[in-house]
């Protein structure tokens, strides 16, 4: 447990403030992101409604070299495609928008997919198994599970339906940093791994392809796509282990009951 940040409840409360004004940028978005817009426009209006409008701090802008606020992941993109003035969303498109948020110290990290127009029925399948398999993962959270039971409820969920997992990219503790302690797998063996306790915080991202596991890294050194070229969806939110469960710190306004 030495390299793990547990937080206290004043960090949580801050984390939660972050996780707050993060999804008011998704809300934000909602009435953006539609056929024929670029990916770097969507890019530069998250980039000044979370720097004008909410006071905060586009924290993947300047992260490990990174010059854009967001990650703009289309049909075969895996993760972290990067924005482009040239790339314009059209109908039948699926696109993963990735943001991360820092205010008062603190980051939150989501992500959300969207789908343009006339998606089809397989691709909107992927999208919503994606989703489930996400919250079957947070839904495992709790003091006393262990990061093998998040895996192997993702990955359970998502093989059931006939879809894979991808291995090489995987959930992150978060905090101060973006990236902090444990790693957190999308695949596992339930009761194995590190036991959770009360004041952690990561992210659950899964990333689910309609085919096989397998990704290259593209030769930008960013855009992760399928080997295979099918589809791939991703669905990504922060959450605090409590007491007794769970609290998702980025909750979007469509998810609260």
């Amino acid at each position: 447990m030495a390299n793990i940040n547990l937080k206290s409840a004043e960090e949580l409360a801050v984390m939660r403030e972050s996780g707050r004004l993060l999804a008011m940028v998704f809300d934000y978005l909602d009435r953006c992101i539609e056929i024929g817009v670029s990916t770097m426009e969507i890019n530069d209006l998250a980039e000044r409604y979370i720097i004008d409008q909410l006071h905060a701090r586009p924290a993947s802008k300047g992260q490990y070299g990174y010059q854009y606020v967001l990650n703009s992941s289309v049909n075969h993109v895996v993760c972290h495609g990067v924005p482009s003035n040239t790339q314009r969303l059209k109908s039948g498109d699926i696109i993963n928008v990735d943001i991360t948020l820092e205010q008062g110290g603190f980051i939150a990290d989501s992500s959300k997919m969207y789908m343009m127009g006339d998606v089809t029925p397989v691709a909107r399948r992927l999208v919503d198994k994606t989703y489930e398999a996400m919250w079957e993962g947070i839904r495992s959270v709790k003091p006393g599970a262990t990061l093998g039971d998040i895996g192997h409820a993702i990955q359970s969920h998502a093989h059931k339906h006939g879809y894979s997992v991808v291995r090489e990219y995987c959930g992150h503790g978060i905090g101060r940093e973006m990236h902090e302690e444990p790693q957190v797998l999308h695949y596992g063996q339930a009761g194995k791994g590190l036991v959770l306790q009360e004041g952690m915080v990561f992210t659950i991202e899964p990333m689910i392809n309609q085919g096989k596991a397998k990704v290259k890294l593209k030769k930008d050194g960013w855009t992760v796509v399928t080997s295979d070229k099918k589809l791939s969806a991703q669905w990504e939110h922060t959450i605090a282990v409590t007491s007794d469960g769970y609290e998702v710190l980025t909750l979007r306004a469509e998810e609260q009951i």
